[in-house]
C-alpha cells in the first residue's frame, strides 16, 4: 500500500514546498493539495516547485474539477509538469465543491464531469481527442503519461468512475463504507466490460498520531462537515433510502449551513453536528497500532494507497510517525 499525504494551499506557499520535501524523505509516495483557488493558492504553480526540489513523489490535486479551468488547460498543466520532471503528476477530479461554491456556482453535472475525464486523460497523454467539433491532440507532449482518478460518492458518480476512471478517491477511511463503494465501482467497472481489478483505489482521510484522543477528534471533525457537503447532495438528489450507505446519511441529519470560510480548519464552528463516532470511524486517529490496524483493513480491502489528509496541528509528527514507524511496517 501507498501513503500518500494531502495539504492545503495555505501561504508561505515554501512552507507546503517543505512538507512535501519532508514528506518524500519520510518515504510517502503522493503529495496531494486541495485546489480551491479563491480559498488558497494557486496548485499548479506549487507542484513546479514541489517537483524541482524532490526526486520521487508523485503530485496532484485533490481535487480538481470541470469547472473552474477550461479542460485542455487543465491537460495542459499536467502534460507541462510531466514533460518537464518526468511524468510525476496524478489528477484528482470530481464535480466541484469549494472551489465552485465560492464563485456562486453549483457543481458541474455528472456529463461534464464524464467529458472532461476522457479530454484530460486523453490530450495528457498525446492522444487525440474532439471537443466542440474540434479534433485536438499537443503535438509537443507525445511522451506524456497522466492517470486520472474520480472523487465520488453518489451512485452514479461510483458507476462513472468505473467506466472511465483509471482510479477512485474515497474521501474517508472508514472500511464497511469502504467496502461499499469499492465494490459499486468495479461492478460498474465489469459492466462497462473494463478489468475492475485494473482500478486503483484511494482512501483519502485525517490521519493524526497521538494518545490525546479528544483532542485529535476536535482537530478532525471539520473532515465530516466536508465529507457532509457532498453527502447532503446526493440526499437531495436520491433521499435517504439505500442510495449510500445509512451511516453516512443518518450523521447529517442536524446539518446546518455551512460556511467555506473554515473549509477544511481545525476548529470550524459548523462542524458541531458531526459526532465522536463519525470522527473515529472516518478519520484515522490515535497511537501508531491504531493507525496500522486501519490500514491494514483497508488494505485487505483492496485499497491501493491511504492519503493523510494532514490539517490539523501536529503535522511534522504525524509526518515522523509514519516514516519512522508506519511506513516500514505496511513495506
Amino acid at each position: 500500500m501507498d501513503i500518500g499525504v494531502v495539504l492545503q494551499n495555505d501561504p508561505p506557499a515554501l512552507r507546503v514546498v517543505e512538507l512535501a520535501k519532508k514528506a518524500e524523505a519520510a518515504g510517502f509516495s503522493h503529495v496531494w493539495t486541495f485546489d480551491s483557488h479563491v480559498l488558497w493558492q494557486e496548485p499548479f504553480v506549487i507542484y513546479s516547485k514541489i517537483l524541482d526540489e524532490t526526486e520521487r513523489v508523485i503530485v496532484g490535486p485533490m481535487v480538481t474539477n470541470p469547472g473552474t479551468r477550461d479542460w485542455t488547460v487543465i491537460a495542459s498543466l499536467f502534460a507541462t509538469l510531466n514533460e518537464m520532471y518526468g511524468n510525476r503528476t496524478i489528477c484528482g477530479i470530481g464535480r466541484g465543491d469549494s472551489a465552485l461554491r465560492v464563485l456562486g456556482a453549483q457543481p458541474q453535472t455528472l456529463g461534464q464531469l464524464r467529458e472532461s475525464v476522457q479530454v484530460i486523460k486523453g490530450l495528457a497523454n498525446g492522444e487525440q481527442v474532439r471537443l466542440r467539433d474540434r479534433e485536438l491532440r499537443f503535438a509537443w507532449a507525445p511522451d506524456s503519461r497522466l492517470e486520472v482518478w474520480v472523487a465520488a460518492y453518489g451512485p452514479k458518480a461510483l458507476a462513472l468512475t468505473g467506466e472511465v476512471g483509471d482510479g477512485y478517491i474515497l474521501q474517508l477511511a472508514d472500511p464497511d463504507i469502504a467496502a461499499w463503494m469499492i465494490g459499486a465501482v468495479r461492478a460498474a467497472a465489469e459492466r462497462a466490460g473494463r478489468d475492475p481489478m485494473s482500478i486503483k483505489f484511494c482512501v483519502a482521510a485525517p490521519a493524526y498520531v497521538g494518545d490525546d484522543l479528544a483532542h485529535q477528534r476536535e482537530q478532525t471533525r471539520w473532515f465530516g462537515g466536508m465529507v457532509g457537503n457532498h453527502v447532503a447532495d446526493i440526499v437531495a438528489r436520491y433521499g435517504a433510502d439505500g442510495a449510500v450507505p445509512q451511516v453516512l446519511t443518518d450523521y447529517i441529519k442536524e446539518r446546518q449551513g455551512y460556511d467555506y470560510a473554515q473549509h477544511g480548519k481545525a476548529g470550524n464552528t459548523h462542524t458541531t453536528f458531526v459526532p465522536d463516532e463519525v470522527v473515529d470511524r472516518f478519520c484515522v486517529l490515535g497511537p501508531v497500532e491504531n493507525h496500522l490496524k486501519r490500514l491494514h483493513e483497508l488494505r485487505d480491502l483492496g485499497v491501493d494507497q491511504f492519503a493523510v489528509y494532514l490539517q490539523h496541528d501536529a503535522k511534522e509528527e504525524t509526518l515522523a510517525a509514519y516514516g519512522s514507524q508506519i511506513i516500514p511496517a505496511l513495506t
